[in-house]
């Protein structure tokens, strides 16, 4: 059995979301960095969608403030490695006098594996990406999110569902073919 591997980074230089392909056909990314090591996960769209709604809820029910700071629009760093795919998140809103508050972020591989709970180094657990990022950059974070998801094909104006170019068959048309 491989024991588990758990990337940890607290206060990363950089930790952001990311896409790799055309709309349509894109993988999703997580990728935490420092000065040393560079941590790359794929994960689902839906999953990126809800991290960002989630982390601005906790910053929310945390009441903490958050400034607007430089936002990071540079691409994914290369070369992209995946560690692996993630099948579970778990966040944190952890408040502690010697490293400050934050948000706890932990996403788990896919697999058989049970995910840990957040924090636990249990090493029968499932492989785990964890980044604890301060309020600002966990607000950055989210940002860049929804903005990488809006990003995406544009949604048909009677079903909702995204559109190819070559358009698709609508289900509230009976069928029906529409063009984008």
């Amino acid at each position: 059995m491989v024991p588990r591997r758990i990337h940890s980074y607290v206060a990363p230089r950089r930790f952001v979301a990311g896409t790799v392909g055309l709309p349509g056909e894109r993988t999703f990314y997580l990728q935490a960095s420092d000065d040393h090591s560079v941590t790359s996960v794929s994960l689902e769209k839906a999953q990126v969608s809800m991290l960002a709604d989630r982390i601005d809820s906790l910053i929310d029910q945390a009441g903490a403030s958050t400034m607007a700071g430089r936002e990071d629009n540079d691409p994914l760093a290369l070369p992209l490695e995946e560690e692996f795919r993630v099948g579970a998140l778990g966040l944190a809103w952890i408040t502690d006098e010697g490293a400050g508050e934050g948000l706890l972020l932990e996403a788990h591989a896919l697999g058989e594996d049970e995910a840990a709970e957040p924090g636990d180094d249990d090493p029968d657990a499932a492989d785990t990406l964890r980044v604890f990022l301060s309020p600002d950059a966990a607000a950055a974070f989210a940002r860049r999110a929804r903005a990488l998801v809006a990003a995406g094909r544009p949604p048909c104006p009677f079903c909702l569902q995204p559109l190819d170019p070559s358009g698709h068959i609508c289900p509230r048309a009976n069928g029906y073919r529409r063009r984008a």
